[in-house]
């Protein structure tokens, strides 16, 4: 099925084209790299890869009628085999100047770059700071409401977003109900800060995960099973950014809080800081990035309230599954930018990777890619 699309796309552009103007544009990331040691950091060990965060992708564009536009982009993941999938398919309604509804399956705003995260070239990183980037939630299949316009001398753009999204994450499977999101954004010459605001309803599954949760209800702790579990419980998205730019020098920040309190998840923390400058072709730059969940052990009061036979095996299993997903990382990153001719960026960046839970995980990463658009 997913090998069809390509050609679906191209069949539905080409029939598309008798009555309206179809737009195609593409992108791509070629990108390898290699680390100090076998352990693995995004997907990279000490075996030269160039699949683990390579992408093509095919964006398709038309107009229905004068305020109806349709945008669907086809991207194939390294990672995934470059199988090709659908990443984006909706309809675009320009209410007025100001206002534009979207509807189908969209992106995001969670962060300064969303809407362009996969395309490596229209930032300075061979890929945006994972630690805060790589969240399972990017795309949702609901509406969008897209607001831009001036208060004297600023320009704002807000958003608000509600659906669904349901997608693969660490092995398992997360799914986002009710989802609501609002972003604002405002910029004045060289300054831009955003700030956005999210909640769903949160669902996360995985077999091991809800075999050890089924081992407590089936032992008739019920009650502390169901705290544990990831199951239609509120989750919450909280972000904040900031940015200077004068074209010759940057720098910027932005930083996530994500959690979904009711549950084993913990408290997710994400940040970095970058900064660089542009001299003619080069654009050199330092990234501070880093990932930390809360390690205090929830449940804790409901294992104490159990029968004393009760409680060290409650106490094992609410422990040891909150500690299992635990991770505290951080990276430092030197990179460099060529644009080497129009459309077309050469990168290489080396990072010190630390893992704060386990010091034989450190490593040091090496990654070099070319990415372009067309």
């Amino acid at each position: 099925m997913k090998k069809t699309l390509p050609i679906i796309a191209l069949t539905c552009a080409t029939s598309f084209s008798a009555s309206a103007e179809v737009r195609i544009n593409g992108f791509a990331n070629f990108i390898g790299g290699i680390t100090s040691s076998d352990d693995a950091v995004y997907g990279y060990d000490d075996r030269v890869s160039f699949s683990d965060e390579s992408l093509f992708a095919i964006q398709i564009s038309g107009d229905v009628n004068d305020k109806v536009t349709a945008t669907g982009q086809i991207l194939a993941r390294g990672e995934n085999d470059y199988e090709a999938d659908f990443e984006w398919a909706y309809l675009t309604f320009q209410a007025t100047d100001e206002l534009a509804i979207s509807a189908g399956r969209i992106r995001m705003p969670l962060f300064r770059y969303s809407a362009s995260s996969d395309v490596g070239y229209s930032y300075h990183w061979v890929t945006a700071p994972r630690s805060v980037y790589d969240v399972g939630f990017n795309n949702i299949d609901g509406l969008k409401l897209d607001y831009s316009n001036y208060a004297g001398d600023w320009e704002y753009n807000l958003q608000a977003v509600f659906g669904t999204f349901s997608s693969d994450l660490g092995g398992g499977r997360n799914i986002g109900d009710n989802v609501y999101l609002f972003s604002a954004e405002f910029t004045k010459d060289w300054f831009k800060v955003r700030g956005v605001y999210g909640a769903d309803k949160a669902t996360f599954t995985r077999d091991d995960i809800d075999g050890t949760i089924a081992s407590l209800a089936n032992a008739g702790l019920t009650q502390l099973a169901d705290s544990l579990a990831a199951d239609d419980d509120t989750g919450e998205f909280v972000g904040f950014g900031v940015e200077l730019d004068n074209f010759e020098y940057f720098a910027s920040a932005e930083y996530t809080v994500t959690s979904i309190e009711d549950s084993f998840v913990p408290e997710a923390t994400a940040f970095y800081v970058t900064a660089g400058m542009r001299v003619g072709k080069f654009t050199p730059s330092i990234t501070y990035e880093k990932f930390e969940e809360d390690d205090k052990i929830k449940f804790l009061d409901q294992v104490a309230a159990l029968p004393a036979e009760a409680q060290p095996t409650a106490a094992a299993v609410t422990t040891g599954l909150q500690q299992a997903v635990m991770n505290e990382y951080s990276l430092v990153t030197l990179g460099l930018r060529y644009d080497y001719d129009t459309n077309i960026a050469l990168k290489a960046d080396i990072s010190k990777y630390d893992d704060d839970l386990n010091d034989a995980a450190d490593a040091t990463l090496v990654r070099f890619a070319v990415n372009y658009v067309f």
